[in-house]
């Protein structure tokens, strides 16, 4: 046993490796061009000095690129490295013993202090010796003069000049001793995505509303003529509810009513009937080919189609038929509709999940994903994840991913924020968040500190909505135009990956069900016929915001966002940056949308690199004005009447 122990024994020890998920069982995520940042704590016992690498390389490939840390104190070391191409990667932390550093540092003080160092200089001559049998040929012959100088005793003085050599530190840094060498034992993995997985702009709506004649049922067809005015308003990807055919046992009536008319439509997400389920698409919004249309048509546009996944079914999709271990059965034979006392969704069956038959049922549900990625679409809003086994995400992901790289995978999971970031870690791209929960200034602070200054960054992207089909949050409800105008803001401009539903939101619909986050007339249950230039909209300003998006990459990114601060409770301040911070975008919102406010902002200098004392120049974005500053205290006043914020451009 002591014989295994001296095999495996090691001197280095690295610990608390960064950024590392719960152990290395999980990657974080990064897109091409970005930065992974590494930190690890490294060291050794005694007195030796020692040197970290971060190692990391191209999943797959057999050698390792090679990066010298930075000792940034306490033992903890720093390096980074660039993602440049869209294949996985891996990484680790290396550390070694230094000991001709530390016999440098020692003849470094005795030289100093003017003591003989002539034994010292022999000592170092037989390091420089070492190493010359393990260096190249180009090393080993600089080694060999420079080992006759350090053992001449008649050439203290030049043999301690070389001794604590730039050249000779780089030589022997260069040759390190591998024996001495310690590397940590988890090769941590990096998902590396396409860019819109970073940076996208949802808009969703319903295609059954946007038909020319009123009351009758909008077409895929109808739809294709409203992709100029959402390109308009800068929004690059298009996310349509489910468009499979809707079931019609226990189909709902307006707002939900149990009761449905003869014309009501039903809920999409009560997916299937005679006609299909999750692999056909309702005939009243046209054929298979006029959808793949509509996607090519999107295209034209930079736009992107995002398909809504719904793993549940009508009781009369055809699955209940065909395969009814995958649904649960009660006692008196009838089956086991959705429920969540008191409400009951008797128009949606849940699958089974623990069926015995579960492998079969995964392979569908995989080839529902396969299906549509073979009509065009690389996009999934995935309903409900969390309602689903976590390992039977982790298997289809990874399975899709493994032949589509290039898929996107958005979680609604409005859950316990222990079960959305684990969906997160099993390889969901982007995900839904509390942002629409969010009313304060307090709010906002902690939940962007959470998002931000933590692990969660590293493999949880957020997708900020500030409504949805189901969602009318209170600050919205019964509110003036600026308050859907200062939540957009506050969306399009902390999250890179943000979403309206619409046109409701950019018509500033309000009015709720009575004390109910719900829209009264809710559009997932009644065909709307929507005035989308109403008096009132707010479509000129959404397409200010997201032009301003588009052109400063410090809004492309989330895990930037730095606090402002300011003596306003009512005003929620902070800035953004790109990677070399010569773009630099500062945001003041007034979360009050019915009264002026104002404040002083304590603005970060120094860190900005600028002179305390010298004017600068900012531009006011949303109103195109200049401003000339100077100093680190500067006055904003934002009347929500005249705008609810200022986005500024630092120059």
């Amino acid at each position: 046993m002591m014989e295994d122990t001296l095999k495996d024994y090691q001197r280095i020890i690295i610990e608390k490796v960064s950024p590392e998920i719960d152990g290395g069982l999980f990657p974080i995520n990064r897109i091409v061009g970005e930065e992974v940042l590494v930190q690890a704590v490294v060291f050794a016992d005694g007195h030796d000095d020692v040197l970290a690498k971060l190692l990391y390389r191209k999943k797959g490939h057999e050698g390792w690129n090679e990066i010298f840390m930075n000792l940034l104190g306490n033992d903890i070391w720093e390096a980074s490295f660039l993602i440049e191409e869209k294949v996985p990667y891996e990484y680790t932390v290396k550390g070694y013993i230094d000991e001709f550093s530390t016999w440098k540092k020692g003849l470094q003080k005795k030289w100093d202090a003017g003591l003989d160092v002539a034994v010292d200089l022999e000592i170092g001559a037989q390091h420089l010796e070492d190493t010359s049998k393990r260096s190249p040929k180009s090393d080993t012959n600089k080694l060999k003069k420079w080992i006759k100088i350090l053992d001449n005793a008649k050439k203290i003085k030049e043999g301690v000049k070389i001794a604590l050599s730039d050249e000779l530190n780089a030589v022997m840094c260069a040759n390190l001793n591998e024996n001495k060498s310690s590397t940590y034992l988890q090769k941590l993995q990096v998902n590396v995505e396409r860019r819109r997985a970073l940076f996208s702009t949802w808009y969703e709506f319903f295609p059954r509303s946007w038909a020319k004649k009123k009351g009758t049922h909008g077409t895929f067809k109808n739809c294709e003529t409203l992709l100029p005015e959402i390109s308009r308003m800068g929004f690059d990807i298009i996310y349509l509810p489910p468009i499979h055919p809707i079931g019609t046992t226990h189909r709902k009536g307006k707002n939900n009513n149990v009761k449905c008319e003869s014309n009501d439509p039903g809920s999409p997400w009560a997916i299937g009937n005679k006609e299909g389920g999750h692999k056909a698409i309702n005939p009243n919004l046209g054929t298979l080919e006029d959808f793949k249309n509509f996607i090519k048509e999107a295209k034209k546009y930079d736009i992107e189609i995002a398909m809504d996944i719904a793993f549940q079914c009508s009781p009369d999709h055809p699955y209940v038929k065909d395969h009814p271990s995958w649904f649960k059965w009660r006692p008196d034979g009838t089956i086991q509709f959705a429920e969540n006392p008191p409400k009951k969704y008797e128009d949606i069956l849940p699958l089974n999940f623990d069926t015995q038959d579960w492998e079969n049922l995964w392979k569908e549900l995989k080839g529902i994903f396969l299906f549509w990625i073979k009509q065009g679409i690389q996009i999934f809003r995935v309903d409900n994840p969390h309602t689903k086994p976590f390992a039977f995400w982790d298997w289809l992901i990874s399975e899709i991913k493994r032949d589509y790289p290039d898929v996107i995978f958005l979680s609604e999971a409005f859950t316990r924020p222990h079960i959305m970031y684990r969906l997160a870690k099993g390889g969901f791209c982007q995900s839904y968040t509390y942002f629409t929960w969010r009313h304060n200034k307090y709010d906002f602070t902690t939940y962007v500190e959470e998002l931000t200054k933590s692990q969660v960054k590293e493999y949880f992207r957020p997708n900020f909505w500030p409504n949805t089909p189901d969602i009318l949050a209170t600050h919205l409800q019964r509110q003036p135009r600026q308050a859907f105008v200062l939540r957009y803001i506050l969306a399009a401009t902390l999250s890179s990956n943000c979403g309206i539903y619409g046109p409701a939101f950019e018509l500033c619909e309000n009015e709720p069900i009575e004390d109910k986050e719900e829209y009264f007339n809710s559009e997932k249950y009644e065909i709307k016929s929507w005035d989308w230039d109403k008096e009132g909209n707010i479509k000129d300003i959404i397409a200010k915001i997201n032009q301003i998006r588009k052109s400063n990459k410090a809004l492309q990114t989330t895990k930037n966002v730095k606090l402002i601060p300011i003596e306003n409770e009512n005003i929620f301040c902070y800035w953004k940056y790109n990677d070399d911070c010569s773009n630099i975008v500062l945001v003041a919102v007034n979360l009050d949308p019915h009264h002026t406010q104002s404040g002083w902002l304590q603005l970060p200098l120094e860190e900005w690199g600028m002179d305390k004392n010298r004017h600068y120049s900012v531009k006011e974005l949303l109103g195109d004005q200049k401003f000339s500053w100077k100093g680190e205290s500067n006055y904003v006043e934002l009347n929500p009447q005249i705008s609810p914020a200022h986005i500024i451009l630092i120059r």
